[in-house]
């Protein structure tokens, strides 16, 4: 178990109000997106849905004062994995997105990256560093 420094829960807190916003915009909006970044509605509509669940994950993680560092670990894995994803959505050609779309693609890459590198900062200043 490891003790979570305040600058994590509030990294961690963060990262639950940026996936909260984004799972209820991406959820009730996928259409309208669809439509205005030519992304596919349907990816758009289920990466909200897996939001939900995820925001769940690190809202409560935020509110631990103790809990295991693999909990942690898995967040920043997954952040990492979704920033590493989003960029090679985009170079793959899987999708054909506009200008816009592109845009807003790689700045929530950029987003969720930041917050892995400071989820890893917070870990490690909480006394848990990961070995990689």
């Amino acid at each position: 178990m490891t003790e979570l420094s305040l600058f994590l829960r509030r990294v961690l807190l963060a990262d639950a109000v940026f996936s909260g916003v984004s799972a209820v915009s991406l959820t009730s909006s996928a259409a309208p997106f669809a439509q205005l970044f030519e992304l596919p509605e349907t990816l758009l509509r289920e990466s909200g849905l897996f939001l939900i669940l995820y925001t769940a994950l690190v809202g409560w993680l935020a509110t631990r004062k103790v809990t295991a560092k693999s909990g942690i670990a898995v967040v920043i894995a997954g952040n990492a994995a979704w920033t590493v994803a989003s960029i090679a959505l985009l170079l793959s050609r899987a999708v054909n997105p506009n200008l816009s779309g592109e845009i807003v693609v790689v700045l929530q890459a950029v987003a969720t990256g930041t917050l892995a590198g400071l989820q890893y900062i917070g870990l490690r200043r909480s006394g848990g560093a990961i070995v990689i």
